[in-house]
C-alpha cells in the first residue's frame, strides 16, 4: 500500500476507536443517569398513584405487587428503548462520521504528500543530461523540505561528477590519441622512406603493429566509457540494418568462417551507432573464436515484446561457468587470447555496456558441440497506431 492509502487507514481507525470510545461512555453515562431520575418521574404518575391508593385502601397486597411490578416492567421497557435508540443513532452517526473522516483523510493525506510526489516526479524525470534541474521546495522548514534540500545538494554533487567525467573522457581522448598519431606517422614515414636499413624498417613495423594496438585499445576504453552512461537520446532503429551495416563492415575478414543471417523485422529505440557497435563486437567475436571452416549464425526478430540480435557460432567448447565471465573487461578465458594482438579484450565488456544502457539483457549459452550462443534482448520500440485519413 502507499504513504497515502496507510495514512488513511490510520486516521480512519483512530477516528472510529476514538468514536467507539465516545459512544460507550456515553451509553454508560445515560444508563446511570436514567437510573437515578426515571423511577422518581415513575413514582409521581397520578394514574398508578390512584390506582395505587384503591388498592391499599382495600387491602388487596396481591394487585399491589401486580401493578408495581407492571410499573416496573414499563419503566424497564422505557430505559431499554431509550438506550437501544441512543446506541442506534449514536453508532449510524459513527459510521457516517467514519466514511467522511477517511474520505477527508485521503484528501489530507494526499495534500501532505503533494511535496513527496514532486521529490519523486523529479527524481523520475532527471537523467544524465539534465541533472541541472533543482526541485527548489517551497514552504515552511519541515522534515519535507530538508528532504528536497538535501536531494538538491545530491544532485549538485552528481552534476559535478559527471561533468568532471566528460572533461576526463574529452581530454583523455585528445591527449592519448594525439601522440599515438604522431607515432603512427613517424613510423609510416620510416617504412616508406628508401634510405632506411632493413633492420630499421622491420623495427618501425613492429611499433607500428603496437601503436595500433594501443589505439584499438584506448579507443575501446573510450567507447566502454561512453556506452555505460545513459543515452541522452534515442532513435527507432531497425536491428536489421544494424546487422547488416555491421556484416558490411566485417565483409573481407571472415576468412574461412561461413556467415548465415537470417534478419526478420524487429525495431527498438536506442543509440544506433552503439548499436552498430555492439553487433559488429558480438560478430568479430563469434568470427575471431571461432574454428577452421566454422560457421556463424546471426538471427533478429521479436518474440514476446522483446527484440532480439542472437549471434550463434561453432567453436571450441565453453564451460558453463565461464559464459558470464567473458564480458569482464581484459578477461579472456584461456592463455592463448591474453597474448593476442588482434583485440584489446574489450569487445564483449562494450556489448555489455551497451545492452545496459539500452534497458536490455543478455543471455549466454554454451553451445554443444563448441562455440556460444549470445542472445541480446532489447525494449522493441512502441509504434504508435496509424490514423485514418
Amino acid at each position: 500500500m502507499s504513504v497515502r492509502t496507510r495514512l488513511t487507514l490510520v486516521y480512519g481507525a483512530l477516528f472510529l476507536v476514538t468514536s467507539a470510545v465516545l459512544v460507550a461512555v456515553m451509553y454508560v453515562l445515560t444508563a446511570r443517569t436514567l437510573d437515578q431520575r426515571l423511577p422518581e418521574r415513575t413514582s409521581v404518575d397520578p394514574q398508578v398513584a390512584a390506582k395505587l391508593r384503591v388498592l391499599v385502601a382495600s387491602k388487596d397486597f396481591s394487585q399491589i405487587l401486580a401493578v408495581k411490578a407492571d410499573a416496573d416492567r414499563r419503566l424497564a421497557q422505557q430505559k431499554h428503548d431509550v438506550l437501544e435508540g441512543l446506541l442506534q443513532t449514536s453508532l449510524l452517526t459513527m459510521v457516517v462520521l467514519g466514511v467522511l473522516a477517511v474520505v477527508i483523510g485521503y484528501l489530507v493525506a494526499g495534500r501532505m504528500l503533494r511535496p513527496l510526489n514532486k521529490v519523486t516526479a523529479t527524481a523520475r524525470r532527471l537523467s544524465e543530461s539534465t541533472l541541472h534541474e533543482r526541485i527548489a521546495l517551497d514552504g515552511p522548514q519541515d522534515e519535507i523540505k530538508d528532504l528536497a534540500d538535501t536531494f538538491d545538494r545530491m544532485l549538485d554533487r552528481l552534476n559535478r561528477a559527471f561533468d568532471a567525467q566528460r572533461r576526463f573522457v574529452a581530454n583523455a581522448s585528445h591527449e592519448l590519441r594525439t601522440p599515438l598519431t604522431i607515432n603512427r606517422t613517424v613510423l609510416e614515414v620510416a617504412l616508406a622512406s628508401r634510405r632506411n636499413p632493413p633492420e630499421t624498417k622491420a623495427l618501425a613495423d613492429v611499433l607500428l603493429g603496437n601503436t595500433e594496438r594501443h589505439e584499438r585499445l584506448i579507443e575501446g576504453l573510450l567507447l566502454l566509457a561512453r556506452s555505460e552512461r545513459e543515452l541522452t537520446a534515442r532513435t527507432p532503429t531497425p536491428l536489421p540494418d544494424v546487422v547488416r551495416g555491421a556484416l558490411g563492415d566485417l565483409d573481407g575478414r571472415t576468412g574461412e568462417v561461413d556467415v548465415e543471417a537470417r534478419l526478420a523485422p524487429a525495431e527498438v529505440a536506442g543509440d544506433p551507432v552503439l548499436l552498430e557497435r555492439c553487433a559488429m563486437n558480438l560478430l568479430e567475436n563469434a568470427v575471431k573464436y571461432n574454428v577452421r571452416d566454422g560457421r556463424v549464425w546471426v538471427r533478429t526478430g521479436v518474440r514476446g515484446g522483446e527484440a532480439f540480435l542472437q549471434v550463434v557460432n561453432t567453436g571450441r567448447a565453453v564451460p558453463g561457468y565461464e559464459a558470464e565471465r567473458i564480458y569482464e573487461p581484459f578477461r579472456r578465458l584461456r592463455a592463448d587470447r591474453v597474448g593476442s594482438a588482434e583485440g584489446a579484450g574489450l569487445g564483449l565488456s562494450i556489448v555489455r555496456a551497451v545492452v545496459g544502457a539500452h534497458g536490455g539483457t543478455i543471455e549466454t549459452v554454451p553451445r554443444r558441440g563448441g562455440g556460444l550462443s549470445i542472445t541480446v534482448r532489447l525494449p522493441a520500440a512502441e509504434r504508435e497506431a496509424a490514423v485514418p485519413a
